[in-house]
């Protein structure tokens, strides 16, 4: 297989073929970007195995993989691949919802969280999530909306100083610091899902799930997401979903491309977008579907 990636001869419905616009955004990437400084370890997560269900219906079929601490990986594939399911199982929120289970193993570095002594809610404050739509409390402040968690947590110390740590940890704190008072739900979108974002940081977890997390936003909005994600993973293990292969080659050291439950391929991104393995990979992200 050629090393540079092949036009498409027909897009998907709606869609133009993407690799070209990648491999630019790889090369200018590479170019770019310098080696990231760790400042603080997190955690591996590693799928040993994992198949989820809704009731009947068999969403994830036996997926293996393993990310990287003080990485990010992406998760590509079409709509109902059932990579924003595999997220979901990482810090079980996937059997919050009525009848769906998972089977087979979820380990933070050498601990199963589906262990039978494991607590959930300790799960969900080590790996904490970013959801598509931003969520912020509607009748907090944006203050009150970052300090939530702290105080759910019983966390100690100076909560002040932690909201104002994680706000800056989201980008957000020059926007924000003269009107903490106010509703979180005024700030724009953008700023929504960094405040969002700011109160995931605060109870500091050791990696954070994005789940399409610039989706709904403008590109202004979603390159200063992206910013931040290449800043976060020098603290955090990022795991994030995206229908969007050029954000994925601009944010992403390995991509795992997922089709009908099943985990096609998973490799270095600049390879699954140049030179991937599988044919299916190429026929995706050339545009030949999706």
């Amino acid at each position: 297989m050629s090393t540079e990636p092949k036009q498409a001869t027909q897009a998907g419905a709606g869609e133009k073929p993407v690799s070209p616009d990648v491999a630019a955004v790889i090369r200018e990437q590479k170019e770019r970007r310098a080696p990231v400084e760790i400042t603080s370890p997190a955690r591996t997560v590693k799928l040993e195995g994992l198949h989820a269900y809704y009731g009947d219906q068999h969403a994830v079929k036996g997926v293996s993989l393993t990310y990287a601490a003080n990485q990010v990986t992406a998760m590509i594939g079409p709509s109902g691949c059932g990579k924003s399911t595999v997220v979901r199982c990482i810090n079980r929120m996937h059997e919050e919802i009525p009848g769906a289970r998972a089977e087979g193993s979820v380990l933070l570095d050498d601990e199963d969280v589906y262990g039978s002594d494991v607590d959930v809610v300790s799960v969900r404050r080590v790996i904490g999530m970013v959801f598509q739509k931003p969520n912020p409390f509607p009748t907090m402040s944006i203050f009150d909306n970052v300090a939530a968690g702290l105080r759910l947590s019983g966390r100690r110390g100076d909560v002040k100083e932690r909201v104002e740590q994680s706000l800056r940890g989201a980008g957000l704190w020059e926007e924000v610091k003269d009107r903490l008072g106010q509703p979180g739900i005024g700030l724009s979108g953008g700023q929504q899902q960094r405040l969002c974002i700011a109160r995931t940081i605060a109870v500091e977890p050791e990696v954070i799930i994005m789940d399409e997390p610039a989706s709904a936003l403008d590109p202004i909005s979603t390159l200063k997401i992206e910013e931040l994600v290449l800043e976060l993973k020098k603290r955090f293990t990022i795991v994030i979903v995206t229908h969007n292969m050029q954000q994925a080659a601009r944010v992403a050291d390995k991509t795992a491309f997922m089709l009908a439950g099943e985990l096609v391929e998973f490799t270095d991104t600049d390879k699954l977008f140049t030179n991937p393995d599988d044919s299916r990979t190429e026929d995706y992200v050339t545009g030949r579907f999706g």
